[in-house]
């Protein structure tokens, strides 16, 4: 069974804009999955529709295998949703605003409380549970919306931008959280500006632009698209200025770093073996830009 099935969804507005053309999409139980798209290529629509916040011109929608229109109520409970905008009083306090929140799916007071805690703790807030909201940061703000949508233990979790404005380290606690609620079985749709967070997490990817689906896969099969990778490379000794390396192409070579170009055919841990790189005490390899990033702009460039 899917966690999430799709078929010929469309949404047209009043002025004739079509948001969606017709998109169908299956999410298997279990996986992590990302949704990615430019700026108004119909995310959030497809969020919105999921989560009833919008209405679907035409289509089918199901949630753990739930029509939503069949029984909204039903599928709502295997599903959590966590938006870009904080959608709680900021004059609450963190564990009132959770507990609360439970009390909408029907989980009692007792179960609800355990679970706050156990989610408060591991997304480091416990010691703000008797915070007003208003006195967390941004990134404080932001564990309460994925706590929110997590307190009933959905089967299915979609997450619109969860580390919007974020700092490095928490990002990265975050994925930490997703990765570990993953594999305890909770189904994960991804949608991000951040392509190495999908990269890092997804195992699959539906990629969306102008109301449909232009890419549908496993990551790693949209990644073998890459025709070259560039890589930057940082040495302690200084670089020559006529520095060449047999098969791998160099260019911008500076006082301690260059690029190097690798092919599609060419194999990474063979341009780690050359003893021109050892000769120059390589402190560093790094991607110039990230595998998945380079492809989306092609991709989403071709279809405008």
């Amino acid at each position: 069974m899917y966690a999430l099935e799709i078929k010929d969804l469309k949404k047209t507005y009043s002025n004739k804009v079509e948001a969606l053309k017709g998109i169908d999409l299956n999410v298997s139980k279990g996986d992590f999955f990302a949704l990615l798209g430019p700026n108004g290529a119909g995310k959030s629509t497809v969020i919105g529709i999921i989560s009833s916040l919008v209405n679907k011109s035409s289509g089918h929608v199901k949630v753990c295998g739930i029509d939503i229109d069949e029984n909204f109520s039903l599928a709502k409970s295997k599903l959590g949703v966590v938006n870009q905008e904080f959608n709680f009083s900021q004059f609450e306090k963190v564990i009132d605003i959770i507990v609360t929140q439970a009390g909408y799916y029907g989980v009692d007071y007792k179960t609800a409380v355990e679970r706050a805690e156990k989610y408060l703790k591991k997304l480091g807030l416990w010691d703000k549970r008797n915070d007003q909201a208003r006195m967390l940061s941004g990134g404080q703000k932001r564990r309460i919306m994925i706590i929110k949508a997590m307190i009933h233990e959905p089967e299915l979790l979609i997450l619109d931008e969860p580390t919007a404005g974020v700092d490095i380290e928490l990002r990265r606690s975050l994925w930490d959280f997703l990765l570990e609620i993953n594999q305890q079985g909770t189904t994960i749709i991804l949608t991000t500006h951040y392509l190495e967070e999908a990269e890092n997490l997804c195992r699959n990817i539906a990629i969306i632009d102008g109301g449909d689906i232009i890419e549908n896969t496993s990551m790693n099969s949209l990644l073998k698209q890459i025709d070259d990778q560039v890589f930057i490379v940082e040495t302690e000794k200084v670089v020559p200025k006529d520095f060449s390396l047999p098969g791998y192409p160099v260019q911008d070579i500076s006082e301690n770093k260059f690029s190097v170009i690798l092919k599609k055919n060419k194999n990474l841990n063979d341009l780690f073996k050359a003893q021109e790189l050892e000769d120059l005490n390589v402190k560093n390899i790094r991607n110039q830009t990230n595998r998945l990033e380079e492809l989306f702009v092609k991709l989403t460039s071709k279809n405008e």
